[in-house]
Order: C-alpha cells, then structure tokens, then sequence
C-alpha cells in the first residue's frame, strides 16, 4: 500500500495550545482557488479544513474526491496549472502521483489531498481533522442544494 496522505504525523504535542490567531486572507484565497481548481474538474465534496490553530504542518487543508485515478490526477493538476499560472506558486513536494489513488499538493500554507472515494474513506481525513474549522465548497454556478 502506498504511503499515507499527511495526516497522523503531526498533531498537538501535548503542550500548552497555540494561542488563536485571525485567518491569514491570503492563505484563505490561496486554498479558495485551490477548491475551484478542483470544481473545475468536477471533484466531489470538496472541504476546506482550517488547521492553523491545530497543526503546524499548514493554514489549510482542501480535500476532495475524483471518481477514477485518471479524474484524480486530471484534478490535481488543474490544481498545480491554476496555482501557478494565478499566484506563480508550485508545490513543494507532491506525493502520490504514480499510484493516482490520491495525490498530495503541499504549498506549505495549504496543503491539497485530492483522493478516489475508497481511499478518502479508509484515510478519513475529515475526521482526523475535525477540530479544525471545516465548510464545504461550493461553486458560485452550482445552486446550494446541490
């Protein structure tokens, strides 16, 4: 089995918690146009997850799913081409991509897990990290209900 997405290695180390801080606006844009990258791939449930509080690995987490490996790695590159070609960043280090059953883009502040349904459901990273502020995604052309 390939590697685990980044989850379980870092979480508090039992000293005294972080002190609150207000959401960086950048680091939220940056992980928002992530979130649309993916939409632009027709990812499913895409979740943003606020860990700056709770973790020191990053600010943000967005992760989603795509049906297939070739629709997870077609996600994840949309990813990389917008993030680029919108903020001039590319990843520090990418994980995953010859398996295709999830990819790893870490941008330092925001980190994106794009996984197929069955792996997002063994890693459940959502509930890994469900104290960290979570909101759902959706697209300005998709109704709310949707």
């Amino acid at each position: 089995m390939a590697e685990a997405p980044l989850a379980a290695t870092t979480a508090s180390s039992g000293s005294s918690p972080p002190e609150p801080r207000s959401p960086d606006p950048h680091t939220e844009a940056m992980a928002r146009l992530a979130a649309e990258a993916c939409d632009d791939r027709k990812a499913v449930d895409i979740r943003l997850i606020r860990v700056e509080e709770v973790s020191s690995l990053a600010d943000w987490f967005v992760i989603c799913s795509g049906l297939s490996d070739v629709q997870v790695r077609a996600i994840a590159r949309s990813v990389e081409d917008r993030l680029e070609t919108e903020l001039g960043r590319l990843p520090l280090r990418r994980e995953g991509q010859r398996e295709g059953r999830w990819l790893l883009l870490d941008y330092g502040e925001v980190i994106v897990h794009v996984l197929t349904p069955s792996e997002r459901e063994y890693y459940d990273l959502e509930s890994f990290w469900g104290h960290g502020e979570q909101t759902r995604y959706l697209s300005s052309d998709r109704a709310p209900n949707s």
